[in-house]
């Protein structure tokens, strides 16, 4: 449906988005994820013809529109302000680009009450865009883009302002009505769970480079990078240091325990740091005291499994789970656990913290991952 290829956008001497190249299918909702400032709102633009290109190609179902405007682009843009008319009914919003195309007047009337009813507000038609709540003006500006029947929509952070209850509530909706009529999407947004719950693929960006495309769940388990891990979640980054090169290499960890990573030791010298990602729902607690003190032998070397012991910090309650911050030697770390698993520890306690090495990421300093 859309081809991408080797786009780089500048404004002036900046280089907003650089050689950026990447395919939808058709009936695909594709999500461009980034903290702000990456590029990803340039890239939609670029698509949608309101920047033009330094250098690159794009396409839809194989026709080349780069220098096209934009009203001959087969596409349609939802912008995170919805841009609305002040003084049009809702009808009269969702019908006007139906009328731009020459549609008469009765046939503009019922399609646009057909789209308003899609999206569940079809009872609103002839409410003043200053009449309706922010959900109820996100749905119009959503069926003012569906009724003119665009081969691609373009979403560019549409419901970043919301509500987080109806933000989620109205991802659920989106993603029901992208199946239903099998509209192809590309959708902009910095916030990862909007990502997860809506891409069937999704393309991080950083610094206006595509960093890595997959489907959620595939990007999320195998981050190509540190900057992928950090940005997709909260984990641990431990700083390791080999202390021996063999097939695979030996690290110590900075809380006195050794284990062997599970990784190619390459071209990795003694000394090397190699930073560790521990995501804190792959993480064990267990709360006897008794596990925690003979949780590491001296001078042994873990090669499954990590066992370390660590002092509670503190606990704090996030909604139906605890985050259990954890001390070991000095080292930070946090776990994330239900709330009937977290009630009972409090500061001070003493706990064994467990991984199993396999489920632990590993990063050169470079931030480039080790494999």
């Amino acid at each position: 449906m859309l081809e991408v290829e080797g786009v780089t956008t500048r404004y002036g001497e900046l280089t907003a988005v650089d050689d950026v190249s990447l395919t939808v299918a058709d009936g695909e909702l594709f999500c461009l994820l980034g903290p702000s400032g990456c590029g990803k709102s340039t890239v939609l633009r670029t698509i949608a013809g309101f920047e033009e290109p330094a250098s690159g190609d794009i396409s839809i179902r194989g026709t080349d529109i780069t220098g096209r405007p934009p009203h001959q682009r087969d596409c349609s843009i939802v912008f995170q302000d919805w841009a609305l008319f002040p003084h049009k009914t809702a009808l009269e919003n969702v019908a006007f680009g139906l009328k731009m195309q020459g549609v008469d007047a009765a046939e503009r009337r019922e399609r646009a009450q057909e789209a308003l009813d899609l999206v569940e507000v079809g009872s609103q038609a002839e409410a003043a865009p200053d009449e309706l709540s922010g959900g109820q003006r996100q749905r119009v500006a959503l069926a003012r883009s569906l009724t003119v029947d665009p081969d691609l929509l373009l979403l560019d952070e549409p419901l970043s302002n919301l509500d987080r209850r109806l933000r989620e509530s109205m991802q659920i909706e989106l993603k029901d009505i992208q199946r239903r009529l099998e509209t192809t999407m590309v959708y902009v947004t910095h916030d990862q769970n909007e990502a997860f719950t809506l891409a069937d693929r999704l393309g991080v960006m950083n610094d206006g480079e595509l960093v890595q495309v997959g489907d959620p769940g595939t990007v999320y388990d195998d981050p190509k990078s540190r900057f992928v891990e950090a940005f997709l979640g909260s984990t641990n980054f431990v700083p390791c240091r080999v202390v021996a090169v063999e097939e695979q290499p030996i690290l110590a960890a900075p809380f006195g325990v050794r284990f062997q990573a599970p990784i190619d030791a390459g071209s990795l010298a003694q000394d090397d740091t190699i930073v560790v990602s521990l995501r804190p729902e792959r993480l064990d607690l267990n709360p006897a005291a008794e596990v925690a003190a003979r949780a590491v032998e001296d001078g042994g070397v873990a090669t499954d499994e990590v066992s370390v012991p660590c002092a509670v910090v503190e606990t704090i309650r996030r909604g139906s789970s605890v985050r259990i911050r954890l001390s070991a030697e000095e080292t930070d770390l946090f776990v994330e656990v239900p709330v009937e698993e977290g009630i009972d520890m409090t500061a001070g306690d003493t706990v064994a913290l467990q991984w199993a090495t396999d489920d632990a990421v590993y990063f050169a300093e470079t931030g480039e991952r080790c494999r």
